[in-house]
């Protein structure tokens, strides 16, 4: 049924573009902006505090309210100070007296809605029809839920993080830099950068790959300087090989590392390059001079990132740089290139064949939903608050908010978001509870933070099995953390503990104070 308003709104929506501009005069159509983001919603869905909202969301959390989190707050709080993403979200929140949960999907349908518009604006600066504007809309908003090449990235995540700010915030600060409207650009860029201090730094690049490439011959291709940050890198970076704890968090991200990419990877990284220089190569019809111009400075941003991954993937001593991820420019080349691709297919297939851009979004759309189902299966596509879940983990994690004091600290199996039936909800995210580091998503703060390793490998190696610990177990556990008060286990409930919450194979108990 989804899939079906889909194809009617595609159809009347290419169909008569012309006609409500026309008719409204608008030069910003905020209704169909808002129609598209909406239908996007329905077919990517949206999920509270799954994969990397474990670590943005609880620092928002804990602004809200200081009594969360007491333990082992260092494992977001690394991430949360360089970014306005946790005081916005607090201050929000505050401000509306809207629950956290509600505060977090107002914003995501802002930033969502921002993504849709940033794809307009960067469309209205690269292409002179409305057809081909709106079908680089409809295509490259279509396919935000689908990954970066090998980056870790996709082009716009279905729950919320610093991301969701700084991708709608570099789109438009792109298409006010190649409308030569630098004040504005300036600014966008900024706050870009106070959302997400890594993200923004592909942007700046591309910019200075885009003033660089004004300056020389189209034929020539001029050396750009490699990355804009390295005057303003952090602490920590120095030319060693990654030991210990640190080696093994840094190692367990493989597509940090060049070496790591199959052939298929590549193909993602290449295949986009060679048709965006043909993009340049050739003039089309409908096009601006803005769309050769990005078109010609994506192609070095592309390949000196490629240069410099393969450069730190050469020799270990340069494992220290690998958390730059110079590949993450991909985040940017893949949305803006399908973007474009979006365009050009509308000039040329969709104008004046209003089927074809129909039949067009309802089969991307209809693989995108298919693989939105399949990447959450035991949860429902839209996740609103208060709603009841059919997933039996997010319940258990529910009850505990609720139930469980605030101060509780949990013991949770290290290996938790591997499970296949969690679908990557994060355990403090949901729950609202502080608990020991996890193997998966910690490691990759970790990654990032390298002063947090020892801790990090400590704490996950003790709560590794939790799910098969006896009573000698958890009393171990226990003497190492006397902090640790609570666990949930998927499975039986252990001897020797009192278990309050015992629904669809996840038990929660709390440990004695004193074992006999």
């Amino acid at each position: 049924m989804s899939l079906w308003i889909v194809g009617r709104v595609a159809f009347f929506g290419v169909k008569g573009l012309s006609k409500i501009q026309a008719s409204t005069g608008a030069r910003f159509p905020w209704l169909l902006l808002t129609v598209q983001s909406l239908l996007v919603l329905v077919v990517n869905g949206y999920h509270l505090g799954v994969e990397d909202a474990e670590i943005y969301l609880p620092a928002a959390k804990r602004l809200r309210d200081a009594r969360l989190y007491p333990y082992a707050s260092e494992f977001f709080l690394a991430h949360g100070h360089l970014s306005l993403f946790s005081p916005l979200l607090a201050l929000s929140s505050w401000m509306t007296h809207l629950s956290m949960d509600w505060t977090v999907l107002l914003w995501y349908l802002v930033t969502l809605f921002g993504t849709v518009s940033g794809c307009w604006a960067l469309a209205a600066a690269c292409f002179t029809s409305d057809t081909a504007r709106w079908t680089a809309v409809f295509v490259a908003s279509s396919v935000l839920a689908m990954p970066a090449t090998n980056t870790g990235l996709l082009l716009f995540d279905p729950y919320l993080t610093a991301r969701s700010f700084s991708t709608p915030l570099a789109l438009i600060a792109l298409s006010c830099f190649l409308k030569r409207r630098f004040a504005f650009a300036l600014i966008l860029t900024l706050l870009t950068a106070s959302f997400h201090p890594q993200m923004v730094l592909y942007l700046v690049f591309l910019f200075a790959v885009i003033f660089a490439a004004e300056r020389v011959k189209p034929a020539v291709a001029e050396p750009v300087p490699v990355m804009a940050s390295v005057g303003v890198l952090p602490g920590g970076f120095h030319f060693a090989p990654a030991t210990g704890p640190y080696r093994e968090a840094l190692y367990s991200r493989d597509y940090f590392f060049a070496y790591n990419w199959e052939w298929f990877h590549w193909v993602g990284v290449f295949a986009p390059l060679g048709i965006l220089a043909w993009f340049w190569y050739r003039p089309f019809r409908g096009t601006t001079p803005a769309f050769r111009r990005v078109c010609l400075a994506l192609i070095p941003f592309g390949l000196v990132s490629v240069v410099v991954a393969m450069v730190l993937a050469s020799s270990t001593s340069f494992d220290m740089f690998e958390r730059l991820q110079p590949m993450r420019t991909f985040h940017l080349i893949t949305l803006i290139f399908m973007l474009l691709l979006g365009g050009f297919l509308g000039e040329y297939l969709v104008r004046g064949r209003a089927w074809v851009g129909a039949v067009l979004l309802v089969a991307i759309s209809a693989g995108m939903f298919t693989v939105a189902r399949q990447t959450y299966p035991n949860s429902t596509q839209i996740e609103l608050p208060g709603m009841k879940s059919p997933n039996p983990w997010v319940s258990t994690l529910l009850w505990i908010r609720g139930n469980v004091p605030s101060d509780a600290v949990f013991a949770v199996d290290a290996g938790y978001l591997k499970d296949d039936i969690t679908d990557t909800h994060g355990f403090r995210a949901i729950s609202e509870r502080s608990s020991l580091a996890d193997t998966y998503k910690d490691s990759g703060v970790v990654s990032l933070f390298p002063d947090l390793a020892d801790e990090w490998k400590r704490m996950s190696t003790a709560t590794t099995g939790v799910n098969h610990f006896t009573q000698a177990d958890f009393a171990r556990l226990r003497g190492q953390y006397p902090q640790v008060s609570w666990t949930v286990i998927h499975g039986k409930a252990p001897g020797g503990l009192s278990c309050p919450y015992a629904q669809q194979g996840f038990v929660v108990c709390q440990m004695p104070i004193a074992w006999n």
